[in-house]
């Protein structure tokens, strides 16, 4: 239709003639005006005056004009152009000839169906459609040939093969949407890169947040079938992430955004690194895709890889004042008490920019500061340094927790810190509060108040909060709690109950092996549960403390399988050796442990003691070596009680009586794991 008339077959018709003729409710008028006009046949006429209907937004009318169109007429002038019954030249004209009127019919089928779907009769839209495509299907089995794809014809097609799951969708036939999207991605349809862009995007949307149940795609040989429909979503994803790369399709953000979700669900952000390096440069801004990575590398504790992302981005020729970018810089180095003092730095730049920002933001950098405050107080080289770090990691938690007092999270950090620094009345209190704001649903709030009590030495109520956790807790989260029990069975002297309870715990990783190794890799699953190789760890040193040697040997010799070479199985061997009385053994193998990991603390410990019990000339080495101990964990009840001895035996008695009541006091507010095995 150009300039107001209707054109075809070398004649025109005037639209306003057609037009007042509908006006006025003579249909059977305009029909023959039509064809006498166009030499059209009756379907034709009734259907491109459908259409003019259906243009003009007269929905009814023109749905009362496609009812009475003969499907099996469109069929037959489909079938009049398929194959050989017109030539190549004829093909590529739509403007005349057999496929003018297969293009009419075709297309007031589709335009029926968008009636329907817009007078809200969704299931009988998606019965139309599906009607267009099967006959398509039937004519051209092998798929559409290469001599329609700029036609008209294969325009109305693509149009109805990427309409058809939307209306199954809206329909609620979520089985036959699934149906649809598979059969438009599989069967020849001639879609341009485009359309077919569209609906993987939706499709995988559909698969992503539909929260439908979808069974796996039939096999067909030497192709790929996803296993679910995650991984059906992810696959769909990638392949439009390598379209954007080719430059065969148009750049969607959104795709990024969705593939970020899958893969997080998955724990797979290495391969979401992957696919957003591969984008072409320009697409993400530089600063945007700096701070992708960087999360992508901390989800994989690449953390020292996403710090040096989060500084380029941090640069003062980039974006300085990213509060994101450094609350995230911030958040890595709270995991690094040698980095603690510049995550403190990030931490306040990120607060300074979001004063007349909202409570929310002010609460999270406040909370982050004293994280980082209170990572920081645990490295400190001095007393009075450390208390005076520890004062401000409680400040800048306490006024978070003014900002957003019904924040768990601020309740569960404020507890943990006054749990370190012995407050325990303090943070027996949040730790209640916590479990009553989550309702128990936290594993780690049970965890918490079990580890006060215990530092409390009320070992058996620690006992029956670990049991009452237990019942609120999934099986597969149940790790922590059963090696928290068997912690506190062995600090009651119930040494065989301990045993049957870590074998317990075995039972459930291997469950937990069992039933993850499709989804997830084993690394993945330790960092959220007990690994099996603390197991071992545990087994080996009850049964050393109980003389039973040979079962401790074969415990650290499972914990080698796992682990070839780490300094706390090498201690654990130390300890039998010095059990043993083979005391040079042990020592080897204690400075052997530190040459693995230099700053082992209870390597450091046993070798201070044992050079302590030698001559005065070794004294000095086993103060260092204590001194060393105290430096890193100035909490550890141990090293001061061997300082103590030190001390003692060097003749410097008032320091000794310091050095023994500061174990004397920590043992009385020990807790049988230390509070930050928690995080």
């Amino acid at each position: 239709m150009e300039d107001r008339k209707i054109c075809g077959n070398g004649g025109c018709v005037q639209t306003d003639t057609i037009e007042a003729k509908l006006n006025a409710g003579n249909i059977d008028e305009a029909q023959s005006a039509l064809r006498e006009g166009l030499s059209l046949n009756s379907e034709e006429a009734r259907a491109l005056l459908g259409k003019l209907e259906y243009q003009r937004g007269n929905v009814e009318n023109a749905l009362e004009v496609f009812e009475g169109i003969d499907v099996e007429a469109a069929v037959q002038s489909l079938q009049a152009i398929s194959s050989d019954k017109i030539t190549k030249k004829s093909r590529s004209n739509s403007e005349s000839g057999p496929q003018q009127g297969a293009n009419l019919l075709l297309e007031a089928i589709y335009l029926k169906t968008k009636s329907l779907q817009k007078l809200n009769r969704i299931n009988d839209a998606a019965e139309e459609c599906k009607k267009v495509l099967d006959a398509v299907e039937k004519i051209f089995p092998h798929g559409i040939p290469d001599g329609f794809v700029e036609t008209k014809l294969q325009e109305t097609i693509s149009r109805a093969v990427e309409l058809l799951p939307q209306l199954w969708t809206e329909a609620g036939c979520y089985d036959e949407a699934v149906g649809s999207y598979r059969r438009a991605l599989l069967t020849h349809w001639n879609l341009d890169n485009d359309s077919c862009a569209r609906i993987q995007h939706n499709f995988a949307v559909f698969l992503l947040y539909s929260g439908v149940h979808v069974g796996p795609p039939t096999q067909i040989e030497g192709t790929y079938v996803p296993k679910n429909h995650l991984e059906e979503a992810i696959l769909l994803l990638m392949i439009l992430m390598r379209k954007f790369s080719l430059g065969k399709a148009k750049w969607d953000p959104s795709v990024v955004e969705h593939l970020t979700f899958a893969l997080c669900i998955c724990s797979q952000t290495c391969v979401l690194a992957k696919q957003v390096e591969e984008v072409i440069p320009g697409v993400i801004h530089r600063v945007q895709l700096w701070k992708t990575l960087a999360l992508c590398c901390d989800a994989i504790k690449q953390r020292k890889t996403a710090l040096n992302l989060l500084q380029k981005s941090l640069h003062k020729h980039e974006k300085p004042d990213d509060i994101t970018s450094l609350l995230l810089a911030a958040k890595i180095c709270s995991e690094d008490g040698l980095l603690a003092a510049q995550g403190i730095e990030y931490a306040q730049r990120a607060l300074d920019n979001c004063k007349n920002r909202n409570k929310h933001l002010k609460g999270v950098c406040l909370r982050v500061l004293g994280i980082c405050f209170g990572k920081q107080a645990s490295v400190s080289s001095s007393d009075y340094e450390r208390s005076q770090i520890q004062s401000q990691a409680l400040k800048s938690l306490e006024e978070a927790m003014d900002l957003e007092p019904q924040n768990s999270d601020l309740v569960f950090e404020l507890a943990i810190q006054h749990a370190i620094q012995r407050n325990l009345n303090t943070a027996l209190r949040l730790s209640k509060q916590y479990i009553d704001v989550t309702g128990g649903s936290m594993p780690r709030g049970w965890r918490l108040l079990a580890l006060i009590l215990s530092a409390q030495q009320r070992f058996q109520e620690a006992e029956v909060v670990t049991d009452a956790a237990l019942d609120e807790t999934a099986k597969w989260d149940q790790g922590p709690l059963l090696r928290l029990k068997a912690k506190l069975r062995i600090a009651q002297s119930r040494h065989l109950d301990a045993i049957e309870t870590y074998r317990h715990l075995l039972a459930l990783i291997q469950a937990q092996k069992k039933s993850y190794s499709q989804l997830q890799t084993m690394h993945q699953i330790e960092d959220d549960r007990v690994n099996e190789y603390e197991v071992w760890q545990g087994l080996a040193n009850l049964y050393s403390s109980l003389a039973r040697w040979k079962d401790a040997e074969i415990c650290l010799g499972k914990a080698r399988e796992i682990i070839e070479c780490s300094s706390e199985t090498l201690h654990s061997e130390g300890i039998i050796y010095q059990r043993r009385g083979q005391i040079d053994e042990a020592l080897a193998t204690y400075v052997n442990s530190l040459l693995v990991e230099a700053n082992y603390v209870p390597s450091k410990i046993s070798i201070g003691a044992i050079m302590s019990n030698r001559s005065l000339p070794m004294l000095p080495v086993a103060r260092t070596m204590l001194s060393d101990a105290l430096r890193l964990e100035p909490t550890n009840r141990m090293a001061w009680l061997h300082l103590g001895f030190v001390h003692k035996l060097d003749g410097r008695l008032s320091d000794a009586i310091d050095s023994f009541q500061a174990a004397s006091m920590l043992e009385e507010s020990d807790p049988i794991e230390g509070f930050n095995s928690i995080f």
